[in-house]
């Protein structure tokens, strides 16, 4: 049996909740910590948020005496940040270091507004420091294929949480020309890549890639969106490289979870966060194992607290220890969005994530994007894969397959109520998504508006 190296995040959580050195980490111990910081929370909010003071208006003035009564206080959605950012604030707009803007999908929806404090963004670059230091050792490079142009964005902290384990992280921002990225990889004898799993799959699809010798890559950690299975699988076959898969969004302060070396699910940032899987519908923890809603509370949180918010992203906690023997709890692979599900049909549900794992498989597609019209009772779904011209006659006839193959698309289109459109888009163009999340495009809500 290989020994596994223990998830770094297992001795940090222990510091963080103030063990001693000689003492183990234990879930008895975490879980009391976690209930202290959910009261401090409560009691935060309640006092300096007009959001949940209003909220939780009708609750006891101590409305948890454990971590069960978590369960029992309403949840925090999207919406309400949208609708009212300020009334989250906990801290005066003096104090704000870093506000993100969000759009939201839709064209009319306000966009989401998220306010740190300079102590917030340093729990971010603690936990980057912490979770890399599992993924790449001192003296190695890493080449950031996201946002860095501006301070406290996703690169600029990532570069700080590096450079505190002597390990230069260089921002080279999104891949818009995958051959150049390549040449920066071997120019600037890079270990390890942190980016997104399209953009890095444009890396390994593109003929450039024959320039990078196998295992000179050694590690990629893949963030940001939903990561297809095919896409793992293509950058260890081309490049031998070891990949990781990050948890995460602005909500959590970017940072949420990473997997180990075991690569078998997400160890999550349980002293700064907490979270619950939960039924959709009622809003309950569902029983550990089972699929559900990831929600979660920050516990550490200062400028811009969350209770309960709901993600709209959907996962289980595994049931198993991890093969890395922490005691750490982990969540298993987020299995995409719940609003990247739609109705095709009339009444058949038809996921990204499905279509993902049919699309990446196929030789020599990059990228690719989802659109859906209705006319006269007939949806029409549009599907443009991105493929070098050189592949992309192969690509698009291998992909009007595998879209057709899948039972819930025959069976609507053999009844007449869906028809599809495949089109090819070359990478001299836009990409398709840059870093914003993959999502079908649903043109029929816009006709409902």
């Amino acid at each position: 049996m290989t020994n596994l190296n223990k998830t770094p995040l297992e001795n940090w959580i222990k510091a963080k909740i103030g063990l001693n050195p000689e003492n183990s980490l234990t879930e008895q111990a975490l879980a009391a910590y976690q209930l202290e910081k959910l009261q401090e929370t409560l009691a935060y909010v309640l006092k300096f948020s007009p959001f949940y003071r209003k909220l939780f208006s009708g609750l006891p003035k101590h409305p948890v005496s454990c971590l069960e009564d978590l369960a029992k206080l309403p949840m925090t959605r999207a919406d309400d940040i949208c609708k009212n950012p300020m009334q989250f604030l906990c801290v005066s707009q003096s104090h704000i270091a870093r506000a993100v803007t969000l759009q939201t999908s839709g064209t009319t929806n306000a966009p989401k507004r998220l306010f740190f404090t300079d102590a917030d963004l340093e729990l971010t670059v603690d936990f980057f420091h912490h979770g890399m230091s599992g993924i790449v050792r001192p003296g190695q490079k890493v080449l950031i294929l996201m946002p860095g142009d501006s301070p406290e964005s996703v690169g600029d902290l990532l570069v700080k949480a590096l450079a505190r384990m002597d390990v230069q992280g260089i921002v080279h921002g999104i891949v818009h020309d995958p051959e150049k990225t390549v040449r920066e990889i071997i120019r600037l004898k890079i270990d390890s890549l942190v980016g997104i799993p399209a953009q890095v799959l444009s890396l390994v699809r593109h003929p450039a890639k024959e320039m990078i010798e196998p295992g000179a890559v050694r590690s990629v950690l893949l963030s940001s969106d939903y990561v297809p299975n095919a896409i793992v699988s293509e950058i260890r076959r081309v490049w031998g490289a070891k990949v990781f898969q990050h948890y995460g969004m602005t909500e959590t302060g970017l940072g949420g979870g990473v997997e180990c070396s075991a690569l078998s699910g997400y160890h999550l940032r349980e002293a700064d966060i907490l979270y619950e899987i939960v039924s959709p519908e009622t809003g309950k923890p569902v029983d550990r194992g089972q699929t559900g809603e990831v929600v979660f509370t920050t516990l550490t949180r200062e400028g811009m607290p969350l209770v309960r918010y709901r993600t709209g992203d959907t996962a289980s906690f595994i049931t198993a220890p991890c093969p890395c023997n922490t005691i750490l709890r982990r969540m298993a692979k987020v299995q995409g969005r719940m609003g990247n599900t739609v109705k095709i049909g009339g009444s058949l549900q038809i996921s990204l994530m499905a279509m993902d794992e049919a699309v990446f498989a196929v030789p020599g597609v990059m990228n690719y994007a989802v659109e859906i019209r209705q006319a006269r009772g007939i949806d029409y779904l549009k599907i443009i894969i991105h493929a070098l011209p050189k592949d992309q006659a192969a690509a698009l006839s291998e992909v009007r397959q595998v879209i057709l193959d899948l039972p819930k698309i025959r069976a609507v289109t053999a009844q007449g109520l869906l028809r599809i459109d495949f089109h090819g888009q070359t990478p001299n163009n836009q990409p398709l998504n840059g870093a914003a999340k993959r999502q079908i495009i649903d043109h029929r809500k816009e006709n409902k508006d």
